[in-house]
């Protein structure tokens, strides 16, 4: 299995659970939750592999600060290589 390129954090508070991130992320690494919040939704969930980075998930929530995407850094970076700038790839 590939390196996980990103990582997904989800605000229990913030999410509404309306699926939009699970549906629309192209790993399928987020999940509703099978319990409640305290507002009585299933909150999103990063199943913790398979991020890329992407940020799909981000744009398409519709309550802001709910998701924060992180890439992380290549395995160019951290053998001291400066990573190529995503422009010129």
């Amino acid at each position: 299995m590939a390196q996980a390129r990103g990582k997904v954090t989800v605000s229990n508070e913030e999410c509404k659970g309306c699926g939009l991130c699970v549906e629309s992320c192209p790993p399928k690494c987020l999940e509703l939750l099978p319990g409640l919040n305290a507002y009585g939704v299933h909150p999103a969930h990063y199943i913790g592999e398979k991020c890329t980075g992407c940020g799909i998930c981000f744009y398409c929530c519709p309550e802001p600060g709910a998701i924060t995407v992180f890439r992380l850094p290549s395995e160019r970076a951290t053998a001291g290589q400066e990573a190529p700038h995503a422009a010129t790839l």
